[in-house]
């Protein structure tokens, strides 16, 4: 056993305080003659006796990581139960400029409230505005574990962990050579990736310091949906009657007749039937089928299929060059450097520009043809109105590069002979150039289309002065119609850029054995820090103007720095008692000072309480605050588009009850809208602006945790951990809907002086509204709360080893509230898509003289597709699919291992092709839980010397 004298000379040798990044293994080391084991504790910045971190944490080795097919590090983190799939690869092209981020998002709460560290330290964020880190610029080569910890963690670590901190630990020391290749395909697509590594690491000058040097690159292809035949259906909802079973139906085969590839025509015209066109742009009446609902129908007819531009998957390449060196300045303090360049590229694919009944053709237009032409002057039309994707011109393609470069230098060791220092400087900067390619200027489109006869038989644009800058006309009428001057002339490729830049100084020193107590030694670490974050996004001028297909986007900037203090102290307070083997007593705190919102204090309290060897419960209370990124607070003010209904029109008055009635009627009067206003303006979308607030608070969490680990002494290798979690954040930073906006500005029972009644404009002459500015706000609220188990069994079985592990979660609520003064209005999401109940992921291996297999399986249970709420606004079943089955992934892989350090791995991912639930793609927010390249075939091959 070892005594009190020696286990504190262990902690001043080892501990590095500061790098809050521990596997909950130990090592040992020899010193003054004797192996002395040190162990640093995941969840704290304390070292500690004993392997068994404070608070929850769940730790993957890299190992287990690569066993799969996947080139992308977040997409098999995105399998842990505790992660949402709120933005990875597949679903990333949803939003403008995020094509290719891959975000890790704890408990679905949001990726802004998950702080991702590398080695304990803060990263750049990589999507401008916001905190959230890219994990593709994470080097995987030498990646050691990835560390999950909840419970408290705002204390130790900093504010952004409202839900956790996500800590990718990275391997200390690097030697020797190491060189890999990977390559996969899937089964029933095109769709392939390659990954391709190299890593080399030496010792130097007598072994007092080490220098590495690793390189990677990744790529994978794009997957379109119409390349697999489970994503190649097209499906639309149809709108039943009263008398129907369900409100909608969800049917394959069927899609929108009322807009297509060819041009609609005769729909808001007097044509007497919609015509479309053939492929010599002749006019033919629309095939409808036997089924019609509205513009749609079900095939055959002339439906359109919405998914031939969709994309499963983007096409995403990654290179990334790593350096690290670390010298032994003296007997006490080491020295190191970091470097790190990463270029990512992802190029995604959407729906070509469309108008909806927007585009007019006069009679006298020049590529009306006889029979179109005869058919107008039967019904009278003067002008024709269409709809039509301007697929001919190519879909609509955005490209996004990032780059990304990080700089570490820092001191750590021992000083004053009992405190173990870290002091360090990081710069970080995300440079971001998004291009957007087949950008239809609408100015110039309806020039193009506007074509006369010149009186010489020549067809130009009827507009002279846009003659004069070049117009060329075009036809609309059939597939293949435009040609490609005039897309030339009313398209262009747009360039928005944005640089992020993060500047960090800090230092912590600790001391593992602070003083004694009756019940053993107390530990204590403190530190300061301080952080500057910038952000600047500058669009392209032209699309700045609103004069393209996308809404108009203005350019933005921002930063803040904050100063912050924070300390941890751990105190043992019963020993060797009956039932008490073990009672400590952590606590931490971090007092910070924000440019932007002022103070913010965040504190936890856990108590750790061992009964015996085998038994030890373990709890956590805390409080943390998140200061609002650089987005939220001043995210320029940018065009949107709302649907609303006006609340002050006399024909919503009139459902009201009289004491509803009542107030609703003063405040609107008190708005200038008269008693007997009434208008049907607000049945198409109305203009407004959304952006960013610089009047925001800080959100407040409080989270609280409660579990046991039980290893039991007399079955080796086996331990079962349970941990039952709570969080609960109250203003809760959001947008606030646009119709929420104008019905708690006119529903207000103290009157107008309101937040939201200052966010809408009216014109006086006519009181219609005529902009809504919707902002971000606190006024939200969430919950969320489960049980986190792990359990793992690892043992000998004949020559070879067995291992296995099993990590789940049950979720019991996870609520969202628009407003938080509100509980009656509530969004329930768990068992919902994206958000399964119960979740788990078993992992089974076994090696035995070189060879190895390993299993994998990924399970979701079954889902609804709307939450309780919105599903208790009908009498009856919304739609024929209501829910999505259980689900369940399985992997394998077979590896062997040459003396000579070769190893080649075999691996097959989704084993029994487990297919995509229905009628979904894998690429929604919560959908992307779900496998949408089928089953995939893998090699690697690895060197090691």
């Amino acid at each position: 056993m070892f005594t009190k004298e020696r286990i504190s000379q262990a902690i001043h040798v080892a501990l590095f305080a500061g790098v809050a990044s521990a596997s909950g293994t130990a090592w040992a080391e020899e010193q003054t003659n004797s192996n002395i084991e040190r162990v640093e504790v995941t969840g704290s910045r304390i070292l500690r006796e004993g392997a068994i971190a404070p608070s929850p944490v769940t730790v993957i080795s890299a190992e287990t990581l690569a066993k799969t097919g996947a080139v992308n590090l977040g997409e098999v983190l995105n399998e842990l139960p505790a992660l949402g799939n709120t933005l990875s690869l597949s679903n990333s092209g949803n939003y403008i400029g995020t094509a290719g981020l891959n975000m890790l998002d704890l408990r679905n709460m949001g990726t802004s409230r998950t702080l991702v560290l590398v080695d304990g330290k803060r990263h750049v964020a990589s999507s401008p505005g916001s905190a959230a880190v890219d994990i593709n610029t994470i080097p995987t080569e030498w990646l050691e574990s990835v560390e999950i910890i909840t419970g408290g963690a705002s204390a130790v670590y900093g504010a952004d962990a409202v839900t956790g901190v996500v800590n990718f630990r990275l391997k200390r020391e690097i030697t020797g050579l190491s060189v890999s290749a990977t390559g996969g395909t899937a089964e029933d697509s095109d769709y392939n990736n390659q990954r391709y590594t190299f890593s080399y690491g030496s010792n130097f000058n007598g072994d007092k310091g080490n220098a590495a040097i690793s390189v990677e690159h990744n790529r994978q292809s794009s997957l379109g949906m119409l390349e697999r035949d489970r994503t190649a259906v097209s499906w639309t909802s149809f709108n039943n009657g009263r008398d129907a079973d369900t409100v909608i139906s969800l049917l394959p085969n069927a899609g929108y007749w009322g807009i297509t590839n060819a041009g609609v025509v005769g729909v808001w015209d007097p044509l007497g039937r919609p015509y479309t066109f053939d492929e010599n742009g002749n006019a033919r009446p629309v095939e409808f089928g036997d089924n019609t609902n509205g513009l749609k129908c079900e095939g055959p007819c002339d439906y359109i299929n919405l998914r031939q531009w969709e994309e499963l998957q983007p096409e995403f390449d990654r290179t990334t060059a790593n350096f690290k060196v670390n010298y032994q300045l003296t007997d006490d303090l080491n020295g190191y450097f970091q470097a790190k360049w990463s270029e990512t590229n992802a190029k995604t694919e959407g729906q070509p520009a469309f108008f909806f009944g927007s585009i007019a053709l006069m009679r006298d237009n020049a590529f009306i043809g006889d029979d179109l032409g005869q058919l107008m002057d039967d019904a009278g039309a003067p002008y024709l109105v269409m709809s039509r994707f301007l697929s001919d011109v190519g879909p609509r393609i955005e490209e996004n590069e990032r780059t990304t470069q990080r700089y570490v230098l820092g001191v750590e060791g021992i000083i004053a002979q009992d405190w173990d220092l870290d002091a360090y400087a990081l710069y970080g900067e995300t440079d971001l150039t998004r291009s957007n390619l087949n950008d239809v200027i609408i100015d110039n489109f309806y020039n193009s289309i506007d074509a006369v006869d010149d009186g010489n038989g020549n067809i130009v644009c009827r507009d002279a002065d846009a003659q004069a800058e070049g117009c060329i006309a075009t036809s609309l009428f059939g597939h293949g119609a435009i040609n490609d001057a005039a897309a030339d002339y009313f398209t262009r490729t747009t360039v928005g850029k944005a640089t992020i830049e993060q500047y960090v100084a800090g230092a912590s020193v600790s001391n593992g054995a602070l003083f004694e107590l009756p019940a053993g030694y107390a530990g204590s670490a403190f530190g300061i820090e301080y952080r500057k974050e910038k952000s600047a996004t500058k669009e392209d001028p032209f699309a700045a103007e609103g004069n393209t297909f996308f809404n108009a986007i203005q350019s933005e900037s921002g930063d803040f720095d904050v100063k912050e203090i924070y300390a941890e102290l751990s105190l043992p307070l019963i020993s060797d008692v009956l039932l008490f083997d073990e009672l400590v007593l952590d606590g931490a705190v971090r007092y910070a000072d924000y440019s932007t919102i002022g103070d913010a204090t965040s504190w936890k309290v856990g108590l750790d309480w061992t009964l015996f060897s085998d038994l030890r419960f373990r709890s956590t209370l805390s409080t943390a605050l998140r200061a609002p990124n650089i987005g939220e607070l001043f995210g320029a003010q940018s065009q949107n588009f709302f649907r609303v209904d006006d609340s002050c029109k006399a024909s919503n008055l009139a459902d009201l009850t009289e004491e509803q009635r009542a107030i609703r009627g003063a405040n609107c009067a008190a708005l200038g809208v008269p008693a007997d206003f009434d208008s049907d303006y607000d049945s198409a979308t109305l203009s407004g602006l959304s952006g960013g607030n610089p009047e925001l608070d800080p959100e407040e969490s409080d989270s609280f945790t409660v579990g046991f680990v039980y290893q039991p002494g007399y079955v080796d290798g086996l331990s079962f951990t349970v941990d039952y979690w709570d969080i609960e954040i109250e203003d809760a930073i959001a947008y606030i809907g646009a119709q929420d906006i104008i019905d708690r500005c006119v529903d207000s029972p103290s009157g107008i002086n309101n937040q939201y009644c200052g966010l809408i404009t009216r014109d006086p002459s006519n009181f219609e509204i005529t902009n809504i500015v919707q902002t971000m706000q606190n006024v939200a609220k969430q919950e969320a709360s489960g049980v986190d188990f792990e359990i793992g069994y690892d043992t000998g079985i004949g020559r070879g080893d067995f291992t296995s592990s099993l990590i789940g979660t049950y979720l019991i609520e996870r609520n969202e509230y628009p407003f938080q003064d509100d509980n009656n209005e509530v969004e329930e999401y768990a068992g919902t898509v994206g958000e399964s109940k119960w979740q788990g992921l078993l992992n089974l291996g076994y090696a035995i003289d070189g060879w190895g297999v390993n299993w994998k399986t990924r399970y979701l249970s079954d889902v609804d597709l709307y939450t309780k709420q919105f599903r208790e606004n009908y009498d009856k079943p919304y739609s024929n699919i209501m829910k999505y089955g259980s689900y369940a992934v399985s992997d394998v892989q077979f590896g062997y291992t040459f003396d000579m350090g070769l190893s080649i791995d075999l691996g097959v991912d989704n084993v029994f092709d487990r297919d995509l639930p229905a009628n979904t793609t894998g690429t929604g927010t919560g959908s992307a839980a779900y496998d949408n390249i089928g089953r995939f075939y893998y090699l690697s091959l690895r060197y090691d010397m």
